[in-house]
């Protein structure tokens, strides 16, 4: 395959549920014997976007967005209803080993490996499974100990792991065949900080290592600022954005934050809030969210009216930006704040 041929390629992806409905009660019953209600549920609705070998991409969107849904017929599990996707010039669904032995799908909430024996016996099953050559596994294998540091683990039960310890050696098992595409469904879903980053590092080396191409979904938006540049947002399974990272946070959030030192603690909050809207208060630092446009002369009026000592000017929290938008119920207002309204 080409370097300029996209790894990943949707086009108007669909995929539909049709869906029984029914009030509560006895009699509610015996009419859907006769006469079953149902409704369309659109999970993915016409999404199209490509990835390029050796991206490493976050998809992102509420929980019920379509990221899951998407994922799974971008590894052949599920069929699409309507529209393309080729993933490695292949088609997904047709689930050809030549495709399998390429791809790789690791969910944060479910198991791959065996709960009553070693992680050990699992590689070994997997090996068979994709019929990796010995030495090409031992080699693999060793690699994906020391980048994970499972030496101590594989011996183990699995079912003796940690949650963190678990999810590290589900994702070696995952990737012994080596693929060149990881689907990765939340793969620090419930993970501490330290298990969290030491994922995010691994992931980052895999990648640098094999050019392998990273589609990844993460409610931690730590996963998203350190492995991806570029970011997709799907909402009620429609596309919102392809694009930087940075340009996101931008169409999002549409603030910024000062954050002021003052030489008197004791300024009334009346007089702070006539600057913009407090969001945080303590030891000497008040934190004013402000309209981007207004931060330069907030800033300057903050300094020549107000006894302060210091002030500095901080894009919001992505996480922030994204929850503002995804709270609301409106999809309007979501489709607005995409388009930079």
């Amino acid at each position: 395959m080409s370097s300029s041929t996209p790894v990943i390629r949707l086009r108007d992806l669909r995929k539909t549920y049709i869906v029984s409905e029914r009030e509560a009660g006895m009699r509610a019953a015996l009419r859907n014997l006769v006469k079953r209600k149902t409704r369309e549920v659109r999970a993915v609705d016409q999404i199209s976007f490509a990835v390029a070998l050796g991206e490493v991409v976050g998809f992102l969107g509420p929980n019920g967005a379509g990221k899951t849904t998407t994922l799974k017929m971008l590894s052949g599990l599920l069929h699409p209803t309507s529209g393309e996707v080729n993933v490695l010039g292949f088609t997904p669904y047709r689930r050809e080993r030549s495709f399998l032995s390429q791809i790789t799908l690791v969910m944060g909430q479910r198991n791959q490996l065996v709960w009553d024996i070693p992680a050990a016996d699992s590689y070994e099953l997997n090996r068979a499974i994709y019929r990796i050559p010995r030495d090409q596994f031992k080699k693999t294998l060793d690699e994906l100990v020391e980048l994970l540091e499972l030496a101590s683990l594989i011996s183990k039960p699995v079912r003796n792991l940690s949650l963190g310890e678990r999810m590290k050696c589900e994702i070696a098992g995952a990737l012994l065949h080596r693929p060149q595409v990881l689907f990765l469904d939340e793969p620090t879903i419930g993970l501490d900080v330290t298990a969290q980053r030491r994922i995010r590092n691994f992931i980052k080396e895999y990648n640098t290592r094999h050019n392998a191409t990273v589609l990844l979904t993460s409610h931690y938006m730590a996963d998203v600022e350190a492995l991806c540049k570029r970011v997709i947002v799907i909402h009620h399974g429609k596309l919102l954005f392809d694009g930087e990272l940075a340009g996101l946070v931008q169409r999002l959030n549409p603030t910024k934050t000062i954050i002021v030192e003052m030489a008197e603690e004791e300024i009334e909050v009346r007089r702070l809030s006539a600057y913009g809207e407090i969001i945080n208060r303590e030891n000497g630092h008040v934190s004013l969210r402000v309209p981007k446009n207004d931060t330069a002369r907030v800033a300057a009026q903050l300094l020549s009216e107000l006894p302060i000592t210091d002030v500095s000017i901080e894009d919001p929290p992505i996480e922030d930006a994204i929850e503002q938008i995804f709270s609301t119920p409106d999809d309007s207002n979501v489709m607005k704040a995409m388009a930079g309204d």
